[in-house]
């Protein structure tokens, strides 16, 4: 198996997350809703679309330091990252390699486009307003072509806003600078078509694809049909939970059964694709052998044929998504790493680490940063974004 080919039985190569939002790491803690959600459009708008515009870049700093360090503590040395900070988009991406490179894992990092914000100045303030944000406090999702119709949103086939522009000038930047990245895109349905046109071809001018939710919740499910004309090999599609089976979309399915069970927003049952998939997180933690577990178990619930294979071979499409993760290892403190043991082992912790050669983690200890201080400071940085959440509407 590619995760461990050429290894002790208690190694593997460094996992990879294939899709996370690193910008989450501090959301631990943070103040309770106006109201409590009563469905995924709610969760969207009353927990995470406030959250991000919250963001600053010492914010995102702190929360891509503990993310990246509670990925290398669980044996990731990759991380595929997709981000949104409406706030404070200009470095935000140089932040968070920066970031992520002094803990000492990789990431592949992206800003999440959208329509949502037609003008991103005082975004982080109270009172700030953002399409969609209508008196029912949720996002209408109106009909095919439409976004957010009523209630203060927007036609699908109107013009790119600022906020979008200023978001694919970002992912721009940091594609120029030669950093590892992909082209962000929210979802389809907080999207022009002009904007996921731009997307695309800014995608295409670099040679790397378009990194997109799709398909996550029912307001999402007119998704493929825009964005089969646009989308090649090199897309991640993340979620596609309400993709027909035939979806007609090229590129890799990245399947996260945990937050989708999270958010209520059904099961993808991603083995209905022909699409090759992966798995990501969504943003809760980057435990790649855990999360596989629960992959594995979902599959279980609903097929009890299935075995754990096709959940590790999520992982290995993860590392053919990341093919540097082939230059690390990982020594685990259990004896063999076999999908079979492992869907059925709690408790299964790397004690050694090396990226591309270099000793990151020995006898469980990280070694190029000091855990104790990055959680002590990612602490503080949380408070401080919690008073912004606070002044927020």
């Amino acid at each position: 198996m590619a995760v461990t080919a050429g290894l002790a039985a208690n190694q593997t190569h460094g996992m990879v997350c294939a899709h996370h939002h690193l910008y989450s790491a501090l959301a631990r803690g943070m103040p309770v809703p106006p109201r409590t959600p009563g469905s995924f459009l709610d969760i969207l708008e009353l927990v995470w679309w406030r959250l991000d515009r919250a963001l600053d870049l010492d914010t995102i700093e702190w929360s891509a330091k503990l993310g990246a360090l509670e990925a290398l503590e669980r044996g990731t040395t990759c991380i595929i990252d997709h981000h949104e900070s409406p706030s404070a988009i200009e470095g935000s991406l140089e932040v968070i390699t920066a970031a992520c490179a002094e803990v000492g894992v990789r990431v592949n990092t992206c800003y999440g486009v959208t329509d949502r914000h037609p003008n991103t100045a005082g975004l982080g303030t109270a009172g700030s307003a953002v399409v969609g944000s209508g008196a029912t406090g949720a996002v209408d999702s109106g009909g095919p072509g439409s976004v957010g119709s009523g209630s203060g949103g927007f036609d699908t086939a109107g013009p790119m806003t600022e906020g979008a522009r200023r978001g694919l000038e970002e992912n721009r930047r940091h594609l120029e600078s030669g950093a590892a990245g992909m082209v962000g895109v929210h979802a389809a349905f907080t999207c022009t078509d002009e904007t996921l046109a731009a997307a695309a071809e800014l995608a295409a001018e670099f040679g790397v694809g378009v990194h997109i939710h799709v398909a996550e919740g029912a307001a999402d499910r007119d998704a493929a049909a825009r964005l089969a004309p646009l989308a090649t090999e090199d897309w991640l599609i993340i979620h596609g939970v309400h993709l027909e089976d035939d979806h007609g979309l090229a590129g890799t399915l990245i399947h996260n059964p945990r937050s989708n069970m999270n958010n209520a927003v059904g099961y993808a049952r991603p083995v209905r694709f022909a699409n090759p998939t992966g798995l990501g997180t969504d943003g809760i933690g980057a435990d790649m052998i855990d999360e596989f577990r629960v992959a594995y178990v979902r599959m279980r619930e609903d097929d009890v044929t299935t075995s754990p294979d096709p959940a590790w071979r999520m992982l290995e499409v993860n590392q053919e998504l990341f093919p540097e993760s082939r230059n690390d290892v990982v020594t685990w403190n259990y004896e063999v790493m076999d999908p079979w043991r492992l869907a059925f082992t709690t408790g299964v912790s790397p004690l050694q680490i090396t990226v591309d050669g270099e000793t990151v983690m020995e006898h469980g200890q990280l070694t190029k940063v000091d855990a104790v201080e990055v959680r002590a400071k990612a602490a503080e940085a949380a408070q401080r974004l919690f008073k912004k959440l606070e002044k927020l509407t």
